[in-house]
């Protein structure tokens, strides 16, 4: 049986992205055993994937010694592949000690590269070469190209939810309230607050949860405009939660955040709010992608930095309440 490990550490939607990799493993290797490298406080979003043998989690908070006794308890399970879908410092670490020069077996490895060079040219002199849209889970897919992994099954309709979850969270979607998820890391990646507000007042008929975190303290601004129908769970669910909350959703609007492609992954009706990034593009026939043609556009990796325009965060602000009320009219029908 081959033993395959996928190292991605974070963030959640990046990992969200790289589990469309595991349908092309199993595809190519039927009896492989899937293990994966994550950060502990993101392994409930692995959990709920059945086709993932085994989770090994690190805890970010043991830092540099806590990552060598975790490379070397997997250096034991002697893999036959290793996919570094992470590329950063902690993987690099975990190479080091899986594919030392003399270890006595030599397992197969690839590695997702995160073209620097090539994101220099488009940041710093709008030269693009890169494929339009920016979708991460093709370049995940990418690089198992040369283990022959080409075809990849479209998602499971089943996922692993724990039951308590279901009894908890399964009633909260009724059939006329729609899911938003108002956050992001980086603001400028965000819809302004006033067009959410907006959007909850011309949408009298519907009813809306928000998701989001502790700090989201925003989302209490959404959810006051109509109280009696919108239902803020902002910092009141984990990420598997929220995450289960998305996959019973009627339609999901979401800016380029995690949730964005938890909801790509389910295949939910969503609304995809794009606007400085590059590479959080999602890929199923489910999303509808709302963007703003600018030729500042994309300005940034992932949403930090500030806004070079003197209309801060046009490429948001010109995505209108009206607009995304009018196509989630059409997805709720």
């Amino acid at each position: 049986m081959k033993k395959i490990l996928i190292i991605r550490l974070s963030s959640i939607g990046d990992i969200i992205q790289c589990m469309g990799v595991v349908g092309g493993l199993k595809e190519k290797f039927p009896d492989a055993c899937i293990e994966w490298v994550v950060r502990s406080d993101m392994q409930g979003v692995l959990s709920i994937d059945k086709r993932i043998d085994k989770i090994h989690a690190f805890d970010k908070r043991e830092g540099f010694k806590g990552l060598l006794r975790l490379a070397k308890q997997l250096r034991k399970e002697r893999f036959d592949y290793i996919y570094d879908a992470h590329s950063n410092i902690r993987s690099a670490i975990l190479k080091t000690i899986l594919l030392p020069p003399a270890c006595g077996y030599h397992p197969r490895h690839v590695m997702r590269s995160k073209q620097y060079f090539n994101r220099m040219l488009l940041f710093k002199f709008r030269i693009n070469r890169f494929d339009k849209p920016f979708r991460g889970v093709i370049s995940f897919r990418k690089p198992l190209a040369k283990w022959g992994v080409t075809a990849f099954p479209d998602a499971p309709k089943e996922w692993d939810f724990p039951s308590s979850m279901v009894e908890k969270f399964d009633n909260l979607i009724t059939p006329r309230r729609i899911t938003l998820v108002p956050s992001a890391n980086w603001e400028t990646k965000r819809w302004p607050v006033s067009h959410w507000q907006e959007l909850v007042r011309i949408m009298p008929e519907y009813e809306f949860v928000i998701l989001g975190g502790p700090a989201d303290t925003f989302c209490e601004d959404i959810a006051a405009v109509a109280p009696e129908r919108t239902l803020n769970m902002a910092g009141k669910t984990s990420i598997m939660e929220s995450c289960f909350i998305v996959s019973r959703s009627n339609v999901v609007v979401s800016g380029d955040t995690g949730f964005l492609h938890a909801a790509d992954m389910f295949g939910i009706p969503t609304l995809a709010l794009m606007g400085p990034t590059a590479f959080g593009f999602p890929t199923g026939a489910t999303v509808e992608t709302l963007e703003i043609d600018l030729p500042c556009r994309p300005c940034t990796k992932d949403g930090r930095g500030a806004c070079k325009l003197k209309e801060v965060r046009k490429c948001m602000v010109d995505i209108t309440p009206a607009l995304v009320a009018e196509r989630i009219k059409k997805k709720m029908k």
